[in-house]
């Protein structure tokens, strides 16, 4: 059975202000007994907190973040110089799966780019799986650009076998594709879904302010801004349809995620999420 879990990357403040321990046992206490490990620097310190927060708290460290290499001046691991740290870590911790946020920036410019870069991760999938680890790649809205027609991330799928796929529901809508159909065709090769809601906001007064002021730009500019995350199930995805594809394809883990909190308290968005998520009739995948 799928369990619903947190992406650490909404409580990376939390964890820098009180540490992993107390961070997750605020979690705990609003139900979720799951996190994905994401913007969290794994030093010693976090590490320890997170294996105490296994054995005090119950709580399952669904998989961990990593970079196939890491840009200059940017924080974190890779694969590329940090493999056995990061093996040594996800055994520590008992984290069979790890997870790519994002292709670097640079290998999204040309089709020869995708593809150098996915069968370098497939390379590092390989590796992982003599461990006992499996990768998977965590989708944005760049990956449904085309190349020759084809998806990139259809591309990078098709360059990277041994690699699989976390979906992320929120920027599959942003790129233009419905969730649902495209949890269908990964099916089986996704083990991790990203459930982040995706609403319409209203556009704010001071935006007719500036139309009203005849500045016709900075109108256009709130109102591309009117796109914005939201806790699931206070946007427009369709969730009671979303998180039984999710199960179908296989997903192990379903991880509430929302990338701006629009002036709401991490804690108060994570409550909402999960309420709703039980109200639609998931409260047993806590």
């Amino acid at each position: 059975m799928a369990k619903i879990g947190v992406q650490a990357m909404m409580l990376k403040d939390s964890f820098a202000d009180v540490g992993a321990f107390e961070t997750l046992r605020k979690v705990s206490a609003l139900g979720y007994n799951a996190v994905e490990i994401s913007q969290v620097p794994m030093d010693e310190k976090n590490v320890a907190e997170l294996e105490k927060a296994q054995a005090e708290l119950g709580m399952d460290v669904a998989s961990l973040s990593v970079m196939v290499e890491k840009p200059v001046g940017r924080p974190g691991e890779s694969l590329k110089d940090d493999f056995e740290k990061i093996v040594a870590d996800a055994k520590r911790l008992d984290a069979k799966l790890l997870r790519i946020g994002m292709l670097p920036f640079a290998a999204m410019k040309s089709l020869a780019a995708v593809i150098d870069f996915a069968k370098e991760a497939n390379d590092y999938a390989e590796r992982l799986g003599e461990e006992g680890i499996s990768l998977y790649y965590h989708n944005h809205h760049i990956e449904f650009a085309k190349f020759g027609g084809k998806y990139m991330l259809d591309i990078i799928n098709e360059n990277s076998p041994a690699m699989g796929l976390e979906i992320d529901v929120h920027w599959v809508q942003r790129g233009g594709l419905d969730p649902v159909r495209t949890l269908e065709k990964y099916s089986g090769s996704t083990a991790m879904v990203h459930l982040k809601d995706y609403r319409i906001g209203v556009l704010p007064e001071s935006a007719f302010g500036l139309l009203d002021a005849g500045d016709v730009g900075g109108f256009m500019a709130e109102f591309k801004n009117v796109v914005q995350f939201a806790e699931v199930g206070e946007g427009n995805l369709d969730f009671p349809s979303i998180v039984p594809a999710a199960q179908a394809a296989g997903a192990r883990y379903l991880l509430v995620e929302q990338d701006e909190l629009y002036g709401r308290t991490v804690w108060d968005a994570l409550e909402i999420s999960h309420r709703n998520l039980t109200s639609m009739g998931f409260g047993n995948l806590f």
